[in-house]
């Protein structure tokens, strides 16, 4: 599957969404431009870093950005939707059912700061 194509990416978080039991967004604005960013992630910096959080582009920097991120398992586990809300409990809109869910950043600050520090060299 080519991932810098809109048709690749739904594919591959397809994917990705099934292998983990969870749902994906079915707000067609909101999927559609989570999709734009993975796609643009991938082409700027060679992978889907998470497009709802800053990338260095730096590929060991951003590891635990890379789509799924690292984060999103226990994120759709306890609050229903991963960071950027392209992810979501099987369950979602049966039971949660809003049109989206505020996850708090689980991403250490000294990640964070790691970034801001890479591109300020």
């Amino acid at each position: 599957m080519d991932m810098e194509t809109k048709e690749g990416m739904k594919e591959y978080v397809k994917t990705v969404s099934q292998k983990n039991d969870w749902s994906l967004n079915k707000d067609q604005v909101t999927f559609e431009d989570l999709i734009d960013g993975l796609v643009e992630n991938k082409k700027k910096h060679n992978y889907q870093s998470c497009p709802c959080r800053l990338a260095s582009g730096n590929r060991d920097l951003d590891r635990d950005l890379i789509c799924p991120c690292n984060y999103a398992p226990d994120d759709v586990k306890e609050f229903g939707a991963c960071y950027c809300n392209l992810y979501l409990r099987l369950d979602f809109y049966d039971t949660i059912n809003t049109e989206f869910v505020i996850v708090p950043e689980r991403r250490p600050i000294e990640k964070e700061k790691a970034v801001l520090e890479y591109f300020n060299k």
